[in-house]
C-alpha cells in the first residue's frame, strides 16, 4: 500500500532532489513502487517597482513528498540520492503522513495555483499608506479583510471624516 511520506532534503536543493528522484525511478524501474514527488510550494503575488508580480514559494521549504510503497529498497533508494538528508519520522523508520494531512497539503498547492496568496499579510487595525488609485499616498487604518477576494477595506480620513474604501492587496503597503 501507497502512503505519502515527508522526505527532508537540505535547503534549496527540493527541486534538484525531485528531478534526481525522477531519472533514478525510470532508471531503475521503480515507477511501481515510487509514483509522486511534490514539493508544496503556492503562487505568491507581490507589487515591485509598480508591477504586479506572481512568484512560487515553497510553504515547506527543505521537505519534499514522495508517494511510496515502503520497503528496505524503496528506503535506502530515496535516502542515496544526493541532497536527501533523511525522512521525518520517529525512530529509524519513517512515518507516513496522514491521508488528511496530505489532502490539506495537496489542496492548498492546488487552491494557490488558481489564486494567488499575498505576499504580504494584513492585520485588522494595521496602518496603511495607499499606493495605486484615487486614493493615492493617503494613510488609512484596516477595517476588514478579505483574503477570498485579496482586498482590504482600510478607512481614510478624507475632509476630517473617515470614510470606508475597499482596495486589492497591491494597492496599499504597510506604513
Amino acid at each position: 500500500m501507497k502512503n505519502w511520506y515527508v522526505v527532508h532534503t537540505q535547503t534549496g536543493s527540493e527541486e534538484k532532489v525531485k528531478v534526481s528522484l525522477e531519472n533514478k525511478i525510470v532508471q531503475e524501474s521503480l515507477q511501481e513502487e515510487i509514483s509522486s514527488i511534490i514539493i508544496p510550494t503556492e503562487q505568491v503575488s507581490e507589487i515591485r517597482s509598480g508591477r504586479k508580480k506572481i512568484s512560487q514559494r515553497k510553504f515547506f521549504p527543505g521537505y519534499v513528498l514522495v508517494e511510496m510503497e515502503l520497503s528496505d529498497k524503496t528506503h535506502f533508494f530515496v535516502k542515496t540520492i544526493p541532497g536527501v538528508t533523511g525522512f521525518i519520522g520517529s525512530g529509524r523508520k519513517p512515518m507516513p503522513l496522514p491521508k488528511e494531512e496530505v489532502e490539506n497539503i495537496l489542496k492548498r498547492t492546488k487552491d494557490a495555483q488558481v489564486k494567488p496568496s499575498p505576499k504580504i499579510v494584513f492585520e485588522k487595525n494595521e496602518q496603511v499608506r495607499i499606493t495605486e488609485g484615487p486614493f493615492f499616498n493617503f494613510n488609512g487604518t484596516i477595517e476588514d479583510i478579505y483574503p477570498e477576494k485579496g482586498k482590504v477595506k482600510v478607512n481614510v480620513l478624507i475632509f476630517g471624516r473617515a470614510t470606508p474604501v475597499e482596495l486589492e492587496y497591491w494597492q496599499v503597503e504597510k506604513v
